[in-house]
């Protein structure tokens, strides 16, 4: 068999460093991972470059940065028997040749030296155990024990070794599979796939914030949906987030159904990454409808409804986030907001629409209005070409009087005119429930259009009513 040969690969300055290095302490060494894969693939090349040696990866790295021209930052782990070198804009991860031995409790394994196929057995996938020498008697040839070249040619995805071994090892391994054959367009080996459905339950060792890292990769590929539906379609997806799941299935009653709202939220989520990189907005449209489970009845007269499924799905969204270790900042603040909006600009058009429910929409949407909009186009997704066009010409309607309604009144993120310190120096009031009660009253008769919003005809309504609002609370 002819050995394959790609120097071409090599031919980043850092390799010729490398094998300097290597040469130096008389140790023999690969490039391997990602950037061999994404080299075979005509891809970009991988600014992560991951180098192996039958040798101490540490004292290789300490040699390359010494050879290393420019600043180098550097990051040994000597429990681990790694090192990190970042130069200009590489990263690369150094390691020695390791075998690996796992407990069934702990996704840390036992290591011990070992040869480079005993290295590219712990690799998750063919395709990632590719590598490449960088020794001089054979630059660039491929070291391919486990046909990985082939599986690239034909897009598949699968493990070196029996996947029940390798996914019982580390199971991260199992949702890495379902982003690979997302992010590449690839297809899961047949054995594979049951292995994984067979391992489901192995990922409750996992902590949620590795488990959420792979997740949100998926979540920001081009087309989530193919990832998704894979983590469905093996039983993960329910190992880790339920609620999700949940949504899956039509209900029949009387002859009347209601859309999936699984493959319905899949659509949405698709839809919205055409428009937007900005994964929480992308979560919102995953959880727009996550309160739709809890929330299904079935009416004689007009079929299913989910009513109120917005304000319970806002309510799951800080549950959520709290279980999966996602960001309790302001991304969880952020995504409840849009969900709990998600129904009210299409429900505005059903009757006329008024000034007053575009000032509340822009008073409580503030400056995500814009990203809340995305999300309601996004959520068109009926195959019927005359409710498309309807539903998308009365966004349209909403898009223009925000626009008017915000030059005229300036609504977006503002504060009621008269402040409580003022409220109480007029009324010589200490700070109580009727101070509250007056600023509120100020607000609505904003939004309701009874006064502009403006500083003197605020002051003249508080003058109006607050005598009144103090009387009727004495």
């Amino acid at each position: 068999m002819t050995k394959k040969i790609y120097p071409e690969a090599l031919n980043l300055p850092v390799f010729e460093i490398i094998k300097q290095a290597a040469e130096e302490l008389g140790v023999e060494t690969f490039v391997i991972g990602g950037y061999v894969r994404d080299f075979l693939l005509k891809k970009q090349k991988a600014k992560d470059i991951d180098i192996v040696t039958l040798g101490s990866g540490i004292k290789l790295a300490e040699k390359v940065k010494k050879l290393l021209p420019g600043k180098t930052q550097s990051a040994y782990y000597k429990n681990f028997g790694t090192a990190l070198l970042k130069n200009k804009d590489l990263e690369i991860e150094f390691v020695g040749a390791r075998k690996e031995s796992y407990h069934p409790d702990s996704r840390k394994p036992a290591v011990e030296n070992g040869s480079m196929e005993d290295d590219q057995k712990r690799r998750d996938f063919t395709i990632n155990a590719l590598a490449l020498s960088l020794n001089e008697d054979n630059w660039g040839q491929l070291i391919d024990p486990f046909n990985g070249l082939d599986d690239l040619k034909n897009k598949i995805i699968r493990t070196p070794l029996d996947p029940d071994i390798t996914f019982s090892d580390d199971p991260l391994r199992m949702i890495r599979a379902i982003r690979f054959a997302s992010q590449l367009g690839f297809i899961i080996h047949p054995d594979t796939f049951e292995a994984i459905k067979r391992n489901k339950k192995r990922i409750k060792i996992l902590s949620k914030e590795r488990i959420m890292d792979e997740f949100n990769k998926i979540m920001m590929h081009n087309k989530p949906s193919t990832g998704l539906k894979l983590l469905y379609e093996t039983g993960i997806l329910d190992e880790f987030f339920p609620e999700l799941g949940k949504l899956q299935g039509v209900e029949e009653n009387e002859g009347k159904t209601h859309k999936d709202n699984f493959y319905h939220t899949l659509e949405v989520v698709d839809n919205i990454s055409k428009h937007t990189d900005n994964l929480w907005l992308r979560w919102a449209a995953l959880l727009h409808d996550i309160g739709k489970p809890d929330t299904k009845k079935y009416h004689d007269k007009n079929g299913w409804s989910f009513h109120g499924h917005e304000f319970l799905g806002a309510k799951m969204v800080p549950k959520i986030f709290k279980r999966l270790k996602l960001p309790l900042n302001q991304h969880k603040d952020y995504v409840a907001k849009l969900v709990r909006l998600s129904s009210r600009p299409l429900s505005l058009i059903e009757e006329e629409v008024t000034d007053s429910a575009i000032r509340r929409l822009l008073f409580e949407a503030g400056d995500d209005i814009d990203d809340l909009m995305l999300l309601c186009e996004a959520d068109i997704t009926t195959k019927n070409k005359q409710k498309e066009k309807k539903y998308k010409d009365n966004l349209k309607k909403v898009r223009k009087k925000l626009i008017e309604v915000e030059e005229r009144d300036k609504i977006r993120n503002f504060q009621p005119p008269v402040s409580g310190k003022e409220i109480m120096e007029y009324f010589n009031l200490k700070p109580s429930k009727p101070v509250g009660m007056i600023k509120e009253a100020i607000k609505e008769a904003i939004l309701e259009g009874k006064i502009p919003n403006d500083k003197q005809e605020a002051l003249d309504y508080m003058k109006k009513v607050g005598q009144e609002i103090i009387e009727s609370n004495q």
